[in-house]
């Protein structure tokens, strides 16, 4: 007999278990109904203890009010709400193909699709507000929930560069490859008749509008492929993050793809002087050239490798070439003037090195002779490059400095003057 009355009063407690959880599922609802987010979730935190008791459809119920609630608390800006609700929809649909129901899937898929939408203004939000870290989150989240939607997961993996969070943007960008998303596209626009303003719109809506005259000015624009982007990227990361020879298999990868993308050999050029090795430096700068001829930063870069190497003439080369590409190139001008005065700087030891014989007088008269003309060389590039630049201190300092090397007094008297005004 007391086995009997045991068996009844469990069955009774289960049956109260169920009663009450009913009861806080149904009191959830009421809440969310009357736009009662946060004391929904309250109800439904008291449900969540007693769920695995629950009939079947208290369970589809509860995951359903779940997803509601905390698709509404994500729009108040809490944290995290978005992964509650897309979890909760995702277990209730889940959980009704299981028992073979589709009572509420149908609604949370469509809540879904609309959240999308959602999360994305908010993580456009949080990046304009500079929480970049949260914006990437939620682009990828958005990508998540539209695997079609792949222009997410390129967003999501730039915020991620925003936020200095290398090792996400880094998987973010190898998923992107993977699928090999190429981002080109042709935005078709049309000027606002009433506002002024360029807007962008599908090309059957812009003909629409174009036909209405509230638009004109029709344009395309043809947005180019992000694919050499990506595998930069992916390379520049993997340089911050210290793995080289993952960078240079990028590298190598993306230039496959595009071997006359300039940026791309550049960033090569500079890994590879990273690394110490710069006879391959030098030999990406001058692919460089030949890819874009015109570009005085190649020529300067190429310039600054060669002296620093001792090739004074190759140096000198490339710096010429990218002051007759910029003529007002201070920097290339600076550094050309530099190699006479290195070169004249050199002549000095051989200069002390001499005796005081008749013989190592004049060869010490034939160096210092050669010595001045070094630095009088070096002061007309200077000079020629203060007519552009008046007022660069950079180049009056060196311009100084050597007159006062001459003992041209009278020069370095005028230039000390100008530097002190």
């Amino acid at each position: 007999m007391k086995t009997k009355i045991l068996i009844v009063a469990a069955v009774m407690s289960l049956s109260t278990v169920t009663y009450a959880q009913k009861n806080e599922v149904k009191a959830a609802d009421k809440a969310l109904n009357a736009d009662n987010a946060a004391e929904a979730k309250i109800q439904l935190d008291k449900a969540a203890a007693l769920l695995s008791e629950a009939d079947d459809k208290t369970k589809a119920l509860y995951y359903f009010i779940r997803g509601n609630t905390f698709s509404k608390l994500a729009k108040t800006g809490e944290a995290g709400a978005f992964e509650e609700s897309i979890s909760s929809f995702n277990n209730l649909i889940a959980f009704e193909e299981e028992i073979g129901k589709n009572k509420y899937s149908v609604a949370a898929k469509q809540s879904m699709s609309t959240m999308s939408g959602e999360i994305v203004n908010s993580a456009i939000e949080d990046n304009n507000e500079g929480k970049f870290e949260e914006g990437a989150d939620k682009l990828y989240l958005a990508y998540s929930l539209s695997k079609k939607d792949t222009v997410y997961l390129y967003y999501a993996a730039n915020s991620a560069v925003n936020a200095k969070n290398m090792e996400k943007a880094l998987k973010y960008y190898n998923e992107l490859k993977d699928l090999n998303y190429d981002g080109s596209e042709i935005k078709y626009t049309a000027v606002n008749v009433k506002t002024g303003e360029t807007e962008e719109m599908d090309k059957a809506q812009r003909e629409l509008m174009i036909k209405s005259k509230q638009y004109k000015d029709p344009k395309e624009e043809k947005v180019p492929s992000k694919k050499a982007e990506i595998v930069k990227n992916i390379a520049l990361i993997y340089t911050q993050l210290g793995e080289d020879d993952k960078a240079l298999e990028a590298y190598k990868e993306a230039r496959e793809n595009n071997p006359n993308d300039v940026n791309l050999i550049l960033n090569e050029a500079n890994l590879y002087y990273k690394l110490g090795n710069k006879e391959k430096f030098v030999e990406l700068m001058s692919k460089a050239t030949t890819v874009d001829p015109d570009n005085p930063d190649l020529f300067y870069n190429i310039g600054v490798i060669n002296m620093e190497q001792g090739n004074i003439e190759e140096a000198r080369t490339a710096y010429l070439r990218a002051i007759e590409l910029n003529p007002g190139y201070i920097n290339a001008q600076l550094n050309l003037s530099t190699t006479y005065v290195n070169e004249g700087n050199g002549l000095i030891d051989a200069m002390n090195d001499l005796g005081n014989s008749k013989a190592d007088i004049a060869k010490y008269d034939e160096l210092k002779n050669k010595k001045d003309d070094l630095f009088r060389d070096a002061a007309l590039i200077l000079e020629n490059a203060l007519k552009e630049n008046t007022d660069n201190q950079g180049l009056l300092t060196q311009l100084k400095n050597i007159y006062g090397a001459l003992g041209d007094t009278e020069n370095f008297t005028r230039l000390k003057k100008i530097l002190e005004k």
